[in-house]
């Protein structure tokens, strides 16, 4: 054994001789009645200090569960954000942006002058809301997802749900554009226009007053579509989403918004 291995058995032993000597000590305070009420006292402050350390290790406890839950919700909240910065992405190419119109005015802004566009603004009035203006005109909505898995796959062939919604926006185009020109007085339309007036008054019947509706005609003139097989198959599926009624007489199908 050499000499640092000597020294630390040599404290070793005064250690526990040290030890031994406090507890004898402590075992005759305890039988003194001056000292033993003191004893009480540290033994009591003793068990009121390893109380507070229990409730000081269950805190820590409860904050890690609680931290735990924090980083999973976190993990939540940014798959969350991640799905919202894809949909602003890839927005349908169909939905109408905000404060822009559901319809473009394609091909019928020919037909329509341009006296309308430079017109001064009808007046607002105060007060509470009115009904609908008499010129205003109607459009077709647009297909939702469960309305569009709703359609048989018989009707619906290979047609998508971007495709079905790009003829809802363009017979939207084709009625904007006819009725532009029919909420506009005679005189003020030029020989083009009067002539459209005049075709539109005459395919009207006693079943589409006060409808708004369009022919196979308008379609391809106002949409510039053609009207085949496959768009005929869409109009049987906006039919079926009730989003129009066909009405036939004098060798003309009519299309009628609901």
């Amino acid at each position: 054994m050499n000499h640092c291995e000597l020294e630390e058995v040599t404290q070793h032993i005064n250690n526990k001789i040290s030890m031994i000597k406090t507890l004898l000590e402590l075992r005759a305070a305890a039988k003194d009645p001056d000292k033993r009420g003191t004893l009480l006292k540290i033994e009591q402050e003793v068990s009121a200090i390893n109380e507070l350390l229990d409730r000081f290790e269950r805190y820590v406890g409860e904050q890690r569960g609680l931290l735990k839950h924090l980083k999973d919700l976190e993990g939540f909240f940014r798959e969350d954000e991640q799905d919202a910065l894809h949909l602003k992405n890839n927005i349908p190419p169909h939905m109408p942006k905000r404060g822009q119109q559901a319809s473009l005015q394609g091909g019928g802004q020919v037909a329509v002058q341009s006296r309308q566009a430079d017109a001064p603004p009808a007046p607002q009035e105060q007060g509470p809301p009115r009904k609908p203006q008499r010129n205003q005109i109607k459009e077709m909505e647009f297909i939702t997802v469960p309305e569009f898995d709703s359609i048989p796959p018989y009707m619906k062939g290979r047609v998508t749900y971007d495709q079905l919604n790009a003829a809802v926006q363009s017979i939207n185009t084709a009625v904007t554009s006819k009725y532009k020109i029919l909420h506009q007085p005679v005189k003020t339309l030029n020989n083009v226009s009067r002539m459209l007036h005049q075709r539109f008054k005459d395919q009207e019947t006693k079943d589409t007053k006060g409808q708004f509706f369009i022919v196979e005609q308008d379609i391809r003139e106002f949409a510039q579509l053609k009207v085949d097989k496959r768009f005929v198959g869409m109009l049987n599926m906006l039919r079926h989403c009730q989003r129009l009624r066909e009405v036939r007489g004098g060798g003309l199908t009519r299309f009628i918004l609901l």
